[in-house]
């Protein structure tokens, strides 16, 4: 039976944030230790930390595996806490042409990852970009997909039903008709693409993380699979996503509204919590940190006793 759970969550007030968040980052950063996948000839880095169930996350644009610190220093004392580089970003491999980012090879290379950690299965986390590959790798790999977590990155379908008929969308949409043109990574530069990191010490490495990136890389992932206007619905055969889904969305995202959210519970087939947070917006994992995580290791929790029962 299919269950949809939905849950409005006030953002959380920390006495000082910028300190607790730079702490928690320090900790991350120092302690993780890295790694490489091979995936068919492109290198994938890894940072991992703690051990147990694997969970592997993936980030989105413009991002590296950083972005991802808060919830990995909570959920690491649990769990083997895996976040990647995508390809063209920070230590991972750069290959050239716009085909070398296709979905399909994104998604090769988070099934890359976890073969190379010797696991048949993992859990699946991602944002933006990094959604997208989780939504594909859990509809090509249910068998090594234990649980879906996504964060600000509605199902494909919802996507594509609001880029085809919400006006506000296809308005909010225009960035990445611009990020298609020839010439647009030309515009991009590694301060500028880290402007929104508050605290000095995280920009700072954010900037380093992006100057060893590649910005036509970037882009591409715009170039190979976001759609020319004018947009339509997704009409492709539905394969439904057969793993438990957990969708944490803030609710000021501009590029990926809210209104995407609605019919996700008719693209898959078990249970689905939503969990929307007003004051966040497009990378909610780092807006509400604190919530996040802790929503995360509820419903983690939640699945782990789901799991227990069912083997007694």
């Amino acid at each position: 039976m299919k269950y949809v759970t939905f849950a409005i969550v006030a953002a959380l007030v920390l006495t000082d944030p910028s300190l607790a968040l730079a702490q928690t980052a320090d900790d991350i950063y120092d302690r993780v230790t890295h790694g490489y996948a091979n995936s068919n000839g492109v290198k994938i880095h890894y940072a991992t930390v703690g051990r147990g169930p694997l969970i592997v996350m993936v980030h989105g644009y413009p991002d590296f595996w950083y972005s991802w610190r808060h919830q990995m220093a909570v959920l690491s004392k649990e769990y083997q806490v895996v976040a990647i580089d995508q390809r063209g970003y920070n230590l991972s491999d750069k290959p050239k042409g716009q085909e070398q980012y296709d979905l399909g090879l994104l998604v090769d290379d988070l099934h890359a990852v976890i073969k190379q950690l010797g696991r048949n299965d993992a859990i699946i986390v991602g944002h933006d970009w990094g959604a997208r590959v989780a939504w594909g790798f859990a509809g090509r790999y249910p068998e090594m997909t234990r649980l879906l977590i996504t964060c600000n990155g509605p199902h494909p379908r919802g996507i594509a039903r609001e880029r085809a008929h919400n006006a506000e969308q296809q308005a909010n949409t225009a960035y990445a008709q611009r990020l298609k043109q020839r010439g647009s990574e030309n515009t991009l530069t590694a301060e500028g693409l880290a402007g929104r990191i508050q605290d000095p010490l995280i920009r700072q490495r954010y900037v380093e993380a992006f100057k060893r990136s590649d910005f036509e890389a970037m882009v591409n992932y715009y170039r190979q699979n976001y759609p020319d206007e004018p947009y339509i619905d997704d009409t492709s055969p539905i394969v439904k996503i057969k793993s438990p889904v957990l969708i944490i969305h803030g609710m000021k995202d501009t590029a990926l509204m809210y209104p995407a959210l609605n019919g996700t519970w008719d693209w898959v087939d078990r249970d689905v919590t939503i969990t929307t947070i007003p004051e966040a917006g497009h990378f909610v994992q780092n807006d509400a940190a604190d919530q996040v995580s802790k929503i995360m290791k509820a419903w983690l929790d939640l699945h782990r006793a789901k799991e227990a029962e069912v083997r007694r």
